[in-house]
C-alpha cells in the first residue's frame, strides 16, 4: 500500500466497509505507528465479535469493487461466525448463512486471486461439515452446477472435494469427527458411480439422499483429467487444474472404492498424467499412483484391476523415461527435479512390493525384466535417499520364493552384488566435504547426524542383506565375485594413500575403510553361504575348501594397522564360526593367531595407543567367543591351551583385569565342554572363584565399606576433598586450562591402582562367561546356576554396601570435608562428560580427542574420579544383570529384595539425570528375568522403590529445566539446557519404556527353572500366576507408585513418552471398573489425579500434537467410569466456562459412540475446546515446514532414530494462570 498511514475514526461498533479498509490499510502498511497499527486491530476484533459480523462479511465479500484483502477480510467474518457460533443460530440463520456461501461461490470470476477461492471452499466445507446430509441435502447438485461453470468454478469444486475428502477421511477433524458416520457415508455416495453402487453396494442400506446424476465424482474429475492432459500443450490453465485435480484424487484414491477406481480408469489415467512435460502434474501424478500403490485389504479381483496397468511394459517403460529425466548433478541440485525423483524412487518401492506380496497376478514376462532394470539403474544412483527404495524393494524381491529362481533376477545379481560393494563404506566416517556425489547429496538430504547415522545404518543392513541372499541363491559365483573384488582391494590397500605410520594413525583413514567395507561384504556372504550348505557334496567341498584357502592367504599378510588388524580377525572368526565350523584344524588355527597377535603399544601417540588397547580386547573378546563355540574342540589341547594363554596374558599387560579376562577363556572351555567328568570339571571351576569369593569375603573390604569415607579411601579418593580445598578448585573457571600438578598427577595413579585391586572386574569376567549365551534350563546353564548358588551369598553383601556408597558417592551432604562454600564443586567433579549425538558440538571422535587431551589437567582428575566411581557403580548393575540370568539360583534367596532394594535406590536421588538413566536401563533386565516363583517376594520392593525415585527425580528435574527456560541467557547457557533437556529425555522415555514392558499383557513370562517336587532351590513354593501386568495390577505396593509416576509423566515435555503414557493408561482403566477396593481406591485416582493431568496438558500448547491421545484417555474414563462415580463429571463441572447441560449431553454422546473412537475424541475435544492449546504455527509464530523438506513416511522409515526439539524454536513456557487454579471451584 502506499501513501502516509490512514487515520482511523475512533473506534465504536459503527461497521463500514471504508472503516474496514482503512484499517486493513493501516495494518498492512509498515510506516503505521504500533499504537495506530493495536487501535485497528482491535477494531477489526470487535467487528468479528459483533451480532452482524456474518451479514457484514457477506456484504463486503460479495462487492466486487473490493480490493481482495477486503472481500478476504469479508470471508474471514463469514468464516468465524460459522466456526464459532454456528450452534446459536436458528435453521432459519444457519439456512441464510449457507445461501451467502452459495452466492459467493457463484460470482467467483477467474480474475480473483486463488486465495479467494480457496477460503471460499473452505467455509463451504465448514458448512457441509455441519449441515450436510441433515438439513442440507443438496449440496452435491450445487457442486454439479459450478462444475459445469467455468474453469475458476471447476477448481473451487476440485478445492471443495478434496478438503471435504482431507477433513472427513484423513485429519483428526473435530466437527467432521462429531458426525463422521453421515459424512463418510455421503462421501461415499456422491464420489462412486451410480453403476459400481448398483452392481456392488445394492444391499447397502441409506436413509439418505444427497446425490445428484449418475456418474459420481470420481468420473468427473477422471474425465477432466484426461481432457487436460490432451490439452496441455494448448491450455496453460488447463495444467493447474490437472494439476488440482491430481491433488485431489490423492485425497480420494486412499478410501475411495477398489471398484470405483477400476470402473474410471483411474490407475490408466493417472499413468498417463506421467506423459506431461509439466513438472508439477508430473509430480501430483505420481503422487496419487503411490497412494494407490499403498492401499491394503483389496480383494485379488481388484488388485488385479488396479496394479496390471503399473505392470504394462509402456508405463514401466515411462517410468524409466521419467526418472532419467528426473536424475540431477549432486554439484547443480535441482530441487524440484529432485522431489520428483526421490517421489518416483518410493513410488518404484510400492510397485516391487505389490509384485512381491501378489506375484501370480503379474505374469513374469518382459515387462517384468524392464522393471527390474528400472530398480537396478534407481540402486545406482548416486543419492543414498533415491537408492534406498530400490534396495529395500531387491530385498524383498529377493526374499521371495516365487521370483527368486527367475531368469530376470538371476542375471541381475552380478551388477546388485556392485552396487552392496561400493555402497557398504561408512559414510558418516568421510569428511563432510568429501568429494564423493554420495556424501554431497547426504549433506543435502540430511541436516541433523542422528537422523543421517540411523538411514545410513539402515542402508548398510539392506545391503549386506541383499548379499547373503544372493550368496545362498548362488554361492559358487556369488563368493567367486565377492571373493576376487575382496582380494583385489585388499592387496591394493595403500595405493594412492601415504604409508600406515603410528604418529598419523586414524580410525577413519581411507584404508581401513575400505578394508571394513570388503570385510562388511565378506561376512554377509558367509552367512549366506551358511543358510545354503546342506549335507555334503563335492561342490560343497569345492567351495568350503576355497574359502579356507582363501582366508589363510589374507591371514599371512602384515597389517601394521591394529583397526584394520581388528577387521581381519573379527573376518576370520566369521570363517570359522560360519562355513568351516567342522573343520577343527581352521578353528584351532585361528585360536593360535588370535593369541599370537601382538602390536606394540607406544604412550607417545594416544590415538594409536588406544587402538592396540581396543586391539587387545577384541582378541579377547574373540576368544571367549571360540570359546563357546568349540569347547570340544579346546579341550582336546586344554593343558597347550592353557599354557599359551598364561603366558600371552602376562607377556601383554601387567593389568590383573586383562589377565583374568584371559583366563576366563580357560574358564569358558572347562565349563562348555561336554567331553569333561563331573567332579573334575567342578573342582576345577570352583578354584577359578575361589580368590574372588575371598576378596569379597575378606574383612578388610567389609570394614572398607562401613562407612563413607572409609569407601573413599577404598578408592584411593582419600585425599581428595583436601587436595580440591587445598587448590581451590572453585576458584578455577576452566580446569582444562589447568595443569596437574604433581600431587594431583599421583592421585591420579593411586585411584587407578585402588581400582584394579577391587575384584568388581574378575568377577564380572568370570560371571559374565557364565552366562552369556546359554540357553535357560541347559546343562551349562544349570551348571553354572549350581556353581555361582554357592558364591552369591558370599558376594552379595559387600556388593550391595559397594553399590550404595557408590551412589552416596554423589551427594554433596557426604563430603564433609569441603567447606559449605564448596559444596557445589561436588556436582561439578562428578558430572560425565559424554557426547550427546546431535546436541554436542564436533564430531564424537573430536570429542574423545578432546578428552584425551586433558589426562593431566585438573579436567582429567575429574574424569578419573568420575570414571573410578562409575566403574564401581556399573560394574555392580552389570553383576547384577549377570546373576538374574541364573535365574531362581539368584531370585530364591529370601533376604536379598529389601537390601537390594535399599542399596539401589535409597542414595539414588543423588545421581545425575544421566546415571540415573543407566541405572534405568541397566536395571530393567533384573527386574524382567524374574521367574514367576519369585515375584511376589522379589518385585514389590524392588518396583516401589525404583518408581519412587523416578518419579521424584524426573519430576524434579522437569521442574529445573521450566525453571532455567525462564531465565536462559546466551548460547553457552542455551546448548547446556539443550543438552540437560535431552538427557531428561532420555531418562523420561527409558522409564516410560520400562513400564510399558511391564505392563505389555502380551509379554510372555520368563522361562521357569527346572524344579524338583514344584520347589524353587531354596524351597520357596512355586505359585502360577499371570503374566507380569496382572500381577502388579493385583499388588498395590507396585501399583500406586507406577501409576504416581505415569501420571506426572504426561505433564513432562516429552511428546514421545507422553504418547506411550497415554496409552498405558488408556489400557488400564477398564481394569477397574469392578467393585474390589483396590479398583475403587484406583479407579478415584484415575477419575481425579489422571483427568485433571490430561486436561492440563491438552491446555498447554507444547502437546498440542498429543491432543488426540489425550482426549481418547479423557473419554476412556468418562465412558468406562461416569456409570459407576461422580468423580470424572464433579471435575468437569469445575472447570470454568463449561456448563453442566454441555458437560451431560457430551457424556451422553459418549455412550452412544462406545465403538467409534474417533467420534469420542472428537466429542471431548469439542466439549473442552475453550480450553485446548493452540500450536504456535496455528498463533503465526512460525511458518509452516517447507513441503520440499517434509519426508515421507517411507523415508523417516529408514530414520528410526527420535529427535525432538532439534533446532527448535525454542518456546517460553504456556500461561497457566487459568489452569492453577482451574479444578479449585466446586
Amino acid at each position: 500500500m502506499s501513501g502516509h498511514p490512514v487515520q482511523l475514526k475512533q473506534i465504536n461498533l459503527t461497521v463500514s466497509k471504508d472503516q474496514i479498509r482503512a484499517a486493513l490499510e493501516v495494518i498492512h502498511d509498515v510506516r503505521s505507528p504500533n499504537q495506530i497499527r493495536q487501535e485497528a486491530s482491535e477494531y477489526l476484533e470487535k467487528v468479528k465479535l459483533d451480532d452482524e459480523a456474518p451479514h457484514h462479511g457477506y456484504t463486503i465479500a460479495a462487492d466486487q469493487s473490493q480490493p481482495p484483502v477486503v472481500r478476504h477480510f469479508g470471508l474471514s467474518l463469514l468464516e468465524q461466525s460459522i466456526r464459532h457460533r454456528w450452534n446459536e443460530y436458528t435453521l432459519e440463520q444457519s439456512t441464510t448463512l449457507r445461501e451467502w456461501e452459495l452466492r459467493l461461490a457463484q460470482n467467483l470470476t477467474d480474475q480473483d486471486p486463488s486465495y479467494l477461492r480457496n477460503k471460499i471452499a473452505s467455509i463451504w466445507v465448514d458448512v457441509a461439515k455441519r449441515s450436510w446430509a441433515l438439513d442440507w441435502m443438496d449440496m452435491d447438485e450445487c457442486l454439479t452446477r459450478l462444475w459445469d461453470g467455468p474453469l475458476a468454478s471447476k477448481e473451487l469444486v476440485l478445492a471443495v472435494l478434496e478438503t471435504l475428502s482431507e477433513d472427513v477421511f484423513g485429519h483428526e477433524d473435530l466437527i467432521a469427527g462429531l458426525r463422521s458416520s453421515d459424512l463418510s457415508r455421503a462421501c461415499f455416495e456422491i464420489f462412486t458411480p451410480m453403476t459400481v453402487l448398483q452392481d456392488h453396494y445394492s444391499s447397502r442400506g441409506t436413509n439418505i439422499n444427497v446425490r445428484y446424476g449418475d456418474e459420481g465424482w470420481l468420473s468427473r474429475m477422471g474425465d477432466l483429467l484426461e481432457w487436460c492432459i490432451s490439452q496441455e500443450g494448448t491450455h496453460a490453465t488447463g495444467q493447474a487444474c490437472a494439476v488440482k485435480i491430481l491433488v485431489t484424487l490423492r485425497s480420494v484414491i486412499g478410501w475411495a472404492a477398489p471398484q470405483s477406481l477400476s470402473a474410471t480408469r483411474m490407475t490408466l489415467r493417472s499413468c498417463q498424467a506421467l506423459r506431461s512435460s509439466h513438472l508439477p502434474i508430473q509430480l501430483a501424478a505420481v503422487d496419487t499412483l503411490h497412494i494407490l500403490s499403498s492401499r491394503t485389504k483389496l480383494s485379488e479381483g481388484d488388485l488385479k484391476e488396479l496394479v496390471a496397468p503399473m505392470f504394462m511394459t509402456d508405463t514401466i517403460d515411462l517410468l524409466q523415461k521419467l526418472y532419467d529425466w528426473s536424475c540431477v548433478d549432486a554439484t547443480d541440485i535441482d530441487e524440484e527435479k529432485y522431489l520428483l525423483l526421490k517421489k518416483l524412487s518410493e513410488l518404484v518401492f510400492n510397485v516391487g512390493g505389490l509384485l512381491v506380496d501378489h506375484s501370480t497376478l503379474v505374469p513374469i514376462d518382459s515387462s517384468f525384466s524392464v522393471f527390474l532394470r528400472l530398480l537396478i539403474n534407481i540402486a545406482k544412483n548416486h543419492s543414498l535417499q533415491v537408492s534406498v527404495c530400490a534396495m529395500h524393494a531387491w530385498v524383498k524381491i529377493l526374499s521371495s520364493e516365487a521370483l527368486v529362481s527367475s531368469p530376470p533376477v538371476a542375471s541381475s545379481v552380478g551388477e546388485l552384488l556392485e552396487v552392496c560393494s561400493q555402497r557398504v563404506i561408512k559414510y558418516e566416517a568421510l569428511p563432510e566435504h568429501h568429494p564423493d556425489p554420495s556424501v554431497i547429496f547426504l549433506n543435502e538430504d540430511f541436516d541433523s547426524m542422528p537422523e543421517r547415522h540411523a538411514f545410513l545404518g539402515n542402508y548398510m543392513r539392506f545391503c549386506k542383506m541383499i548379499t547373503e541372499r544372493i550368496v545362498q541363491q548362488s554361492p559358487a559365483d556369488a563368493l567367486f565375485h565377492i571373493l576376487s573384488s575382496a582380494e583385489q582391494v585388499i592387496s591394493h590397500l595403500y595405493d594412492g594413500e601415504p604409508a600406515f605410520g603410528m604418529h598419523s594413525y586414524s580410525r577413519t583413514s581411507m584404508p581401513f575403510l575400505k578394508m571394513d567395507a570388503q570385510c562388511s561384504i565378506l561376512e554377509a556372504g558367509l552367512k549366506g553361504s551358511v543358510r545354503w550348505l546342506g549335507p555334503g557334496g563335492h561342490e560343497q567341498e569345492v567351495m568350503l575348501q576355497n574359502l579356507k584357502v582363501w582366508c589363510e592367504r589374507i591371514l599371512g599378510l602384515n597389517f601394521e594397522d591394529p583397526s584394520v588388524k581388528e577387521r581381519v580377525i573379527q573376518l576370520a572368526v566369521g570363517f570359522a564360526t560360519g562355513p568351516l565350523k567342522k573343520d577343527a584344524r581352521f578353528v584351532l588355527k585361528i585360536f593360535d593367531y588370535i593369541l599370537d597377535t601382538n602390536y606394540p603399544d607406544d604412550a607417545r601417540y594416544p590415538s594409536y595407543s588406544e587402538a592396540v588397547k581396543d586391539l587387545q580386547s577384541l582378541c579377547i573378546h574373540e576368544l571367549q567367543r571360540l570359546a563357546m563355540k568349540f569347547p570340544d574342540y579346546l579341550i582336546t589341547i586344554f593343558d597347550e591351551v592353557e599354557h599359551k594363554v598364561s603366558r600371552v596374558s602376562h607377556a601383554v599387560t601387567r593389568d590383573n583385569g586383562v589377565r583374568n579376562r584371559y583366563h576366563s577363556v580357560l574358564f569358558i572351555i572347562t565349563h562348555r565342554a561336554t567331553s569333561v567328568n563331573p567332579q573334575p570339571r567342578q573342582e576345577r571351576l570352583e578354584a577359578f572363584l575361589q580368590p574372588l569369593v575371598a576378596q569379597w569375603q575378606s574383612s578388610e573390604l567389609t570394614e572398607s565399606l562401613s562407612s563413607f569415607n572409609m569407601f573413599c579411601e577404598l578408592l584411593g579418593c582419600g585425599g581428595i576433598q583436601q587436595y580440591v580445598s587445598k587448590r581451590a578448585l572453585h576458584e578455577m573457571s576452566d580446569w582444562s586450562a589447568t595443569p596437574l600438578d604433581d600431587e594431583g598427577k599421583a592421585l591420579q595413579m593411586h585411584m587407578q591402582h585402588a581400582l584394579e585391586k577391587l575384584p568388581l572386574r574378575a568377577t564380572k569376567a568370570f560371571l559374565s562367561v557364565s552366562v552369556e549365551k546359554l540357553e535357560p534350563n541347559s546343562t551349562a546353564h544349570e551348571l553354572a546356576g549350581r556353581l555361582w548358588e554357592k558364591m552369591i551369598p558370599m558376594i552379595l553383601p559387600n556388593l550391595l554396601h559397594m553399590i550404595r556408597q557408590a551412589h552416596a558417592f554423589h551427594d554433596a551432604v557426604n563430603w564433609k570435608g569441603l567447606p559449605p562454600e564448596m559444596s557445589g564443586i561436588v556436582r561439578r567433579i562428578l558430572t560425565d562428560r559424554f557426547w550427546q549425538v546431535g546436541i554436542s558440538v564436533g564430531s564424537r571422535d573430536e570429542f574423545y580427542a578432546k578428552v584425551g587431551d586433558t589426562k593431566n589437567t585438573v579436567e582429567g582428575l575429574a574424569s578419573s574420579i568420575r570414571a573410578t566411581v562409575r566403574a564401581v557403580r556399573e560394574t555392580g548393575y552389570k553383576l547384577l544383570c549377570y546373576m538374574g540370568l541364573l535365574g531362581e539360583h539368584f531370585y530364591s534367596y529370601k533376604e536379598l529384595p529389601q537390601p537390594l532394594s535399599a542399596a539401589l535406590f535409597t542414595e539414588a536421588h543423588a545421581l545425575s539425570t544421566h546415571q540415573m538413566a543407566m541405572l534405568v536401563e541397566t536395571i530393567r533386565p533384573v527386574i524382567e528375568n524374574c521367574p514367576v516363583a519369585s515375584r511376589s517376594h522379589f518385585l514389590p520392593p524392588i518396583l516401589a522403590g525404583l518408581f519412587e525415585q523416578l518419579d521424584r527425580k524426573a519430576s524434579d528435574e522437569w521442574d529445573k529445566i521450566e525453571q532455567k527456560n525462564r531465565f536462559s541467557e546466551g548460547r553457552a547457557s542455551l546448548d547446556e539446557e539443550m543438552r540437560d533437556e535431552s538427557v531428561l529425555r532420555q531418562l523420561t522415555y527409558t522409564s516410560v519404556m520400562l513400564v510399558v514392558g511391564l505392563l505389555d499383557p502380551s509379554k510372555p513370562n520368563p522361562p521357569d527353572a527346572k524344579l524338583t517336587n514344584g520347589a524353587t532351590p531354596n524351597g520357596l513354593q512355586h505359585v502360577e500366576h499371570g503374566n507380569v501386568r496382572s500381577f502388579i495390577l493385583a499388588t498395590p505396593e507396585i501399583l500406586k507408585p507406577l501409576i504416581l509416576f505415569c501420571t506426572h509423566a504426561i505433564r513432562m515435555r516429552d511428546t514421545r513418552s507422553c504418547s506411550f503414557i497415554t496409552r498405558v493408561l488408556g489400557s488400564l482403566v477398564p481394569e477397574f471398573e469392578t467393585a474390589g477396593e483396590i479398583d475403587t481406591e484406583v479407579r478415584e485416582f484415575l477419575s481425579t489425579e489422571v483427568l485433571k493431568a490430561c486436561i492440563t496438558s491438552l491446555h498447554d500448547s507444547y502437546f498440542v500434537d498429543l491432543q488426540k491421545d489425550l482426549a481418547q484417555l479423557i473419554a476412556s474414563i468418562m465412558i468406562i467410569y461416569t456409570p459407576r462415580t461422580k468423580t470424572p463429571r464433579q471435575i468437569l463441572l469445575s472447570l470454568p466456562s463449561i456448563p453442566a447441560e454441555k458437560v451431560d449431553q457430551a457424556i451422553q454422546q459418549l455412550y452412544k459412540a462406545h465403538q467409534n473412537t474417533r467420534q469420542q475424541r472428537a466429542i471431548v475435544l469439542d466439549l473442552l475446546e475453550s480450553l485446548r492449546g493452540v500450536s504456535i504455527s496455528e498463533q503465526g509464530r512460525i511458518s509452516k515446514s517447507d513441503p520440499r523438506k517434509i519426508r515421507s513416511a517411507i523415508q523417516q522409515s529408514y530414520m528410526s532414530v527420535d529427535m525432538q526439539e532439534d533446532g527448535k524454536v525454542k518456546e517460553k513456557s504456556p500461561d497457566l494462570g487459568g489452569i492453577a487454579d482451574m479444578f479449585g471451584r466446586p
